[in-house]
C-alpha cells in the first residue's frame, strides 16, 4: 500500500526550543476548544503514586544524531542494558523513545514503525527492554495527517467509521509545528480511532506515552489551538491498559487542573537541551529558568501527576555543558521537585561523578516521596525551598543561583518549625548535628546547592499550610478566588522640611505616576530584588538616554524573561523603545494577555520610559506579571509601576521640624487595625507608645519622633498580617470538609474570621469535640479558633467540617511534635 503519513505516532520531533519540525518529521494533528471530550477516565493506577525514574532518547538525538536524525535500536538496546547494569538497582526503569520512530501507517492507518530504524522489528527492542525488566515508551503527537483523511482508511474495530470523517471541517491546524488537522471528537469515531491505537500499542508492550505540542501551551495560549480534546481522549485510551501518559510542553498553568485530571505528568516550560549538536546537552540557562516555574507550579504535583522539568542531563561531564556544581544543583531541583527522575545522556559513558548524582540513595528517596518543594522567597538569588515530609521532617534545599560563592541561610520559622531540630546532609550523607532558629550552608559555590534533612526536636511546632499534600479536601474547595488577604506593606511618605532654617525639601528626581482615587502607585526601578531575571540578563547605567534610576536590565536572548509578583490592583511595564528593540510577550498570572511592540522605525529617535503594557482592575490581591523577550536585538527592563489600594488615610503626610510648628502626623488605618504588625524606617521597629499611638483605627505618629528625621523624603512602613503565605481554601458547601492526618500530641486550627462565615464543627479522631464561630465583624487573619492538647502519642485525624454562613475558609494546622524520628 502507499505509505501514509499519519499524524498519531509520528515522527515530528519534540521541537519546543524550535518552530520548525525535524528532518523526517511526519504529519499530525490537533484539537478543538469547543469539541465535546469523552467522559473523563481516571488515568492514575499504581504506576503514577510517585514520579517515574528511566530514560529518554531525545537529548541524545539532538546531541549525536544518526543519518536520518533518529535514534537506531541498537543505540535504545545498548542505553538499555547500560541502565540495568548502572542504574536499575537504584530505581531507574523506563526506556523512553522519543520521536521518529514511526514511519508509516497499517491499513487501519495505526502508526507503523520504522523498518530503516529497526531491521529486526519495534517488538524485538521493546522485547529486549521487557527482557531487562524494564518499561518501554513512545511518543506521540495530536491530530490526524491529511493525507489519512484523504486515505478515508477503515477505523481497527469499529465498523462504519473511517479515517476520512475523522478531522474538523472545515480544516483546522491541530499542533504547533502545523503538520496535521484537528480531530472532531463530537464523532464517537475520532475516540475509536485513539482507541485502536492504544490498543496496538498495549499489545506491542508499551507502557508510557508521550503527547508532544499539547495546546494550551508549547508557546500558544490564547486558545487558537487547543488539545485539550485529543489529551482526554488518550486519557481515556490509555487509562484502560494502566499506560503512562505524559504531557509536554510547557503546559499552560491555567489548565493545571485539566491536566491534573487526564494525564500522569506535564511538561512545565521549554525544551532543556540547548540544541548544539556535539557539544552539549544543556546549559546553565536551561536549568536556571525552571526555579521561577516551579515557584507557580509545584503545588499542582502529587501522586497521580507530576510536574515535569525534561531530561535531567548531569550523568557526563564532558557532554551536559554544566559545571560540577551546575550538575548537582540541577539534581538536587529535580529531587525536591518531585520531578520524573529521568536522564538523556548516553547511559554507556556515564562518568564517575554522574553515576554518584544519578545513584545517591537518599537523594533519590527525596524525589520518590512525592512531595514538591516550595520557595521561601523568589526575591533573591540565595533561595531555600522546602517539603514537609510525611514524618514530620522537612527536605530543605539551598540554592545559590548567583555569580558568587556566598552563604544560604534557612530559618526555622520560615518553613514552618517552632523548635530546634536535627541536620543531615544528604548529598554527603552525613549528620551536621542540632541547630537552633535555622542553619546556614556557608560558602555554596557559583549555581551551586546544599540539600539536607530537618528532623523537628520533640516538642517543637509545625505548621501545615492549607496546599500542603497532607490536608485533605472533601467536598467542593477551591484556592484563593479573592477569598484571600495578602500580607501587604504600605509606605507613608513623608515631607521632611524645616521653615525655620529656610531649607525646604528637594523634590524627587523621579515622581510616580499619579494613581486613581483610593489607589497608590509605587515606582519599583529594574533593579529591585523582587523581579526575578531568567536567562542571559545585564545592567547598563549611565546611558544618558532618561532612564528611571539612571539604569536598565537587558537581554539579547529570545525566550529570556523577567517576572515579578505583587500585591494590588494593576501595573506597568515601562521600557525605552527603540528601532534595536522588538516583541515582548506579557503574561498576567499565567495568562498571556498581549504581546507588545517595542521597536520603533529605523532613524526615528529613541524614547525612554516608555508605558507599553498596562493593566488595572486586577482583584486586590497577589498577581505575577511576566515578561518574555520574542524578537528584536534587545529587550529592556526599565521599570514597573504597581498599583495597590490604599490602606493608610491620607496616604501621604509633611512635617515642619519648626519647634513652633511641630505637630504629630494622624493617619487612619483602611484595614482593621489588629492587622497592623508593626511600623518601620528603613527596616528599624519604631515603638509603639514612643515613636507611635494606636486609638482605634487611628494611628498616630508623634512629633518627637518626627523631628529626629533628616530634612527630606522620608518613608514610615506600615506592615499588615495576611493569610499565612497569602493563600486559603474556601467552599461554600455545607458539610463540605477538611482535615489533616497527624502525629503529635497537640494541634490547632489557624485560621480566618469575616462578616461572611458561620459555624464549623471540629472532629478529632473522628470525635466531634466542638463547634466553633467563625463569624466577625471585619475580615481578620490567621486566628487561632480551636486548639487540643494531650493527645497521645500516635497517629491522631483532625476534621473540620462546614455548618452554616456563607463561605468557610482554612489557612492552617499547626501541630506538636512528640519526639524525633
Amino acid at each position: 500500500m502507499t505509505v501514509l503519513i499519519v499524524s498519531l505516532g509520528s515522527a515530528v520531533s519534540s521541537a519546543s526550543a524550535r518552530p520548525a519540525a525535524q528532518p523526517g518529521a511526519q504529519p499530525v494533528v490537533q484539537p478543538v476548544a469547543a469539541a465535546v471530550a469523552p467522559e473523563p477516565y481516571a488515568p492514575a493506577g499504581e504506576q503514577a503514586q510517585k514520579p517515574y525514574m528511566g530514560w529518554s532518547s531525545y537529548s541524545m538525538q539532538v546531541y549525536a544524531p544518526t543519518e536520518g536524525g533518529w535514534i537506531t535500536a541498537d543505540q535504545i538496546k545498548a542505553q538499555s542494558d547500560a541502565m540495568h547494569e548502572k542504574l536499575q538497582p537504584f530505581g531507574y526503569e523506563y526506556i523512553n523513545v522519543d520521536a521518529g520512530w514511526n514511519d508509516g501507517v497499517d491499513d487501519y492507518g495505526r502508526p507503523t514503525p520504522s523498518a530503516t530504524l529497526y531491521p529486526d522489528g519495534l517488538q524485538d527492542v521493546i522485547d529486549h527492554v521487557h527482557a531487562n525488566g524494564q518499561k518501554f515508551g513512545l511518543y506521540s503527537i495530536p491530530g490526524i495527517s491529511e493525507e489519512l483523511v484523504e486515505a478515508d482508511l477503515p477505523v481497527y474495530d469499529a465498523p462504519g467509521c473511517t479515517t476520512g470523517e475523522l478531522a474538523v471541517v472545515p480544516h483546522q491546524q491541530a499542533d504547533y509545528w502545523d503538520i496535521g488537522l484537528k480531530m472532531d471528537f463530537t464523532n464517537p469515531c475520532a475516540q475509536k480511532y485513539v482507541d485502536s491505537i492504544a490498543d496496538l500499542y498495549a499489545s506491542w508492550g508499551v507502557d508510557f506515552l508521550k503527547f508532544d505540542s499539547v495546546t494550551p501551551g508549547s508557546g500558544i495560549g490564547d486558545l487558537s489551538l487547543d488539545a485539550r480534546a485529543d489529551v482526554a481522549a488518550w486519557s481515556q485510551a490509555l487509562a484502560r491498559h494502566e499506560i503512562w501518559f505524559e504531557l509536554s510542553w510547557a503546559l499552560d498553568i491555567r489548565y493545571a487542573d485539566y491536566w491534573k485530571e487526564h494525564a500522569n505528568g506535564w511538561r512545565v516550560d521549554w525544551d532543556v537541551e540547548c540544541y548544539c549538536a556535539g557539544e552539549a546537552l544543556t546549559v546553565w540557562s536551561s536549568i536556571d529558568r525552571l526555579f521561577p516555574r516551579m515557584a507557580e507550579w509545584w503545588r499542582h504535583g502529587g501522586p497521580g501527576g507530576w510536574n515535569d522539568l525534561d531530561s535531567l542531563d548531569v550523568g557526563n561531564g564532558s557532554m551536559d555543558g554544566l559545571t560540577r556544581d551546575e550538575r548537582r544543583t540541577a539534581a538536587t531541583l529535580w529531587a525536591v521537585s518531585a520531578a520524573p527522575f529521568y536522564i538523556g545522556n548516553d547511559m554507556t559513558r556515564l562518568d564517575a561523578y554522574g553515576l554518584e548524582l544519578l545513584t545517591n540513595p537518599e537523594v533519590i528517596g527525596v524525589n520518590q516521596a512525592g512531595v514538591p518543594a516550595q520557595p521561601v522567597s523568589t526575591e533573591t538569588n540565595k533561595q531555600v525551598w522546602y517539603s514537609l515530609n510525611k514524618d514530620s521532617s522537612y527536605t530543605v534545599a539551598l540554592f545559590n543561583r548567583g555569580r558568587t560563592d556566598a552563604d544560604v541561610e534557612v530559618s526555622w520559622a520560615d518553613i514552618g518549625l517552632d523548635g530546634d531540630a536535627k541536620v543531615r546532609d544528604l548529598w554527603a550523607r552525613k549528620d551536621l548535628g542540632t541547630f537552633e532558629g535555622g542553619f546556614v550552608a556557608q560558602d555554596v559555590p557559583i549555581h551551586g546547592a546544599r540539600l539536607i534533612k530537618v528532623t523537628p526536636a520533640k516538642g517543637s511546632k509545625i505548621t501545615v499550610n492549607d496546599d500542603d499534600l497532607r490536608v485533605s479536601y472533601e467536598g467542593e474547595w477551591e484556592r484563593n478566588g479573592n477569598f484571600e488577604v495578602p500580607a501587604v506593606s504600605q509606605p507613608l511618605p513623608v515631607t521632611v522640611t524645616d521653615s525655620s532654617a529656610g531649607d525646604p525639601a528637594d523634590e524627587a528626581a523621579d515622581e510616580a505616576p499619579e494613581a486613581a482615587a483610593g489607589t497608590r502607585t509605587t515606582v519599583l526601578n529594574d533593579n529591585d530584588p523582587g523581579i526575578v531575571y531568567t536567562g542571559s540578563w545585564n545592567t547598563s547605567t549611565g546611558r544618558t538616554f532618561g532612564d528611571y534610576g539612571d539604569d536598565v536590565h537587558y537581554t539579547e536572548s529570545n525566550d529570556d524573561a523577567f517576572e515579578y509578583t505583587f500585591v494590588g490592583t494593576g501595573i506597568d511595564y515601562v521600557t525605552e523603545k527603540d528601532s534595536s528593540q522588538g516583541d515582548v510577550d506579557i503574561y498576567i498570572d499565567g495568562e498571556l494577555k498581549e504581546t507588545v511592540d517595542t521597536s520603533l522605525e529605523p532613524g526615528e529617535d529613541r524614547q525612554a520610559q516608555q508605558v507599553v503594557y498596562s493593566i488595572s482592575d486586577l482583584p486586590s490581591g497577589s498577581h505575577t506579571i511576566r515578561g518574555v523577550k520574542k524578537s528584536g536585538d534587545y529587550m529592556l527592563v526599565d521599570r514597573l509601576n504597581v498599583r495597590q489600594e490604599s490602606l493608610l488615610d491620607p496616604d501621604t503626610a509633611a512635617f515642619d521640624k519648626a519647634p513652633a510648628a511641630q505637630a504629630d502626623v494622624a493617619v487612619e488605618l483602611l484595614r482593621d487595625a489588629g492587622e497592623l504588625v508593626g511600623v518601620s524606617v528603613d527596616g528599624a521597629e519604631l515603638d509603639e507608645g514612643t515613636a507611635y499611638g494606636i486609638d482605634g483605627n487611628v494611628v498616630t505618629i508623634r512629633k518627637e519622633y518626627l523631628a529626629t528625621l533628616p530634612v527630606g523624603e522620608a518613608a514610615i512602613d506600615f506592615r499588615f498580617r495576611g493569610d499565612h503565605h497569602d493563600d486559603v481554601h474556601h467552599t461554600s458547601e455545607d458539610g463540605a470538609a477538611v482535615g489533616l492526618t497527624f502525629r503529635g500530641t497537640g494541634v490547632e486550627w489557624v485560621t480566618a474570621l469575616g462578616p461572611d462565615q458561620g459555624e464549623a464543627d471540629v472532629f478529632v479522631d473522628g470525635r466531634l469535640v466542638e463547634r466553633v464561630d467563625l463569624s466577625a465583624d471585619t475580615r481578620r487573619t490567621a486566628q487561632p479558633v480551636f486548639a487540643a492538647t494531650g493527645l497521645g502519642d500516635k497517629e491522631h485525624t483532625l476534621r473540620i467540617e462546614k455548618v452554616s454562613g456563607e463561605v468557610l475558609r482554612t489557612d492552617t494546622f499547626r501541630y506538636t511534635v512528640a519526639k524525633s524520628r
